[in-house]
């Protein structure tokens, strides 16, 4: 196992619509699901792997999280007053990650199996890769529905296409980011200009992961878990 440090960047910041009553009062990241919030789930896989610094960004009801993550010594940032989409807020949060290599992690799901951001650690290679994207089979992803965001060829690279389902965590170099004129965007628009040059890369998952975007995700999530026991 190569000994490798990045500093982890969680997803937070969403509104979480589609979890309907369960965030009428919290954000999604803090929606429980066993006992324990969902960031929490995300925190320990990226405590696992030792990181240079973990942040987090925050937007709809952020004093919430904010008293939940300092005192877990996260480092947090308040985007205001628009919500930057996944793109705008890596770029902004740039500042207390660095200029190099990132992992980021959505927060609404769990994983069962081994720590993906390890799997992403042992196989990077920054030679040939702009980014690394953690893909799982569909057939492996609970509560989502679709075919799959991109195909994985033999060699990693990535193309748009039925094959495999993000699973919404990644090593992505940043870079690309300066280039971007909106002030909020997808991180697709930079996966797009990867793709065009060849370097966006990806695995298949080796274990089962499911979205918890929604409500009937908690309890499915918690019965992986409890299969896990």
């Amino acid at each position: 196992m190569r000994v490798m440090s990045f500093p982890v960047m969680l997803f937070a910041a969403g509104f979480g619509t589609r979890m309907k009553h369960l965030t009428a009062d919290r954000p999604k990241p803090m929606v429980e699901v066993a006992g324990r919030p969902l960031i929490d789930h995300a925190l320990g896989l990226a405590q696992d792997i030792t990181p240079s610094a973990i942040v987090a960004n925050l937007h709809f009801r952020p004093e919430l999280l904010l008293d939940h993550l300092t005192p877990l010594g996260v480092q947090t940032i308040v985007e205001s007053p628009l919500i930057l989409e996944t793109g705008g807020g890596l770029r902004n949060a740039l500042p207390l990650l660095g200029n190099g290599p990132v992992i980021t992690m959505n927060t609404d799901a769990i994983w069962s199996g081994a720590n993906p951001l390890q799997l992403l650690l042992d196989a990077w290679d920054p030679t040939r890769m702009d980014a690394l994207l953690m893909g799982v089979s569909p057939e492996r992803a609970l509560e989502h529905s679709g075919t799959g965001d991109f195909t994985v060829a033999p060699n990693g690279q990535l193309t748009r296409g039925a094959g495999v389902v993000y699973g919404g965590v990644q090593i992505i170099k940043t870079e690309l980011l300066a280039e971007i004129e909106d002030q909020a965007f997808s991180l697709n628009v930079v996966w797009d200009r990867m793709l065009a040059g060849g370097t966006l890369h990806g695995l298949i998952y080796p274990g089962t992961w499911c979205d918890v975007g929604h409500p009937s995700g908690v309890r499915t999530a918690e019965i992986l878990m409890a299969s896990d026991v």
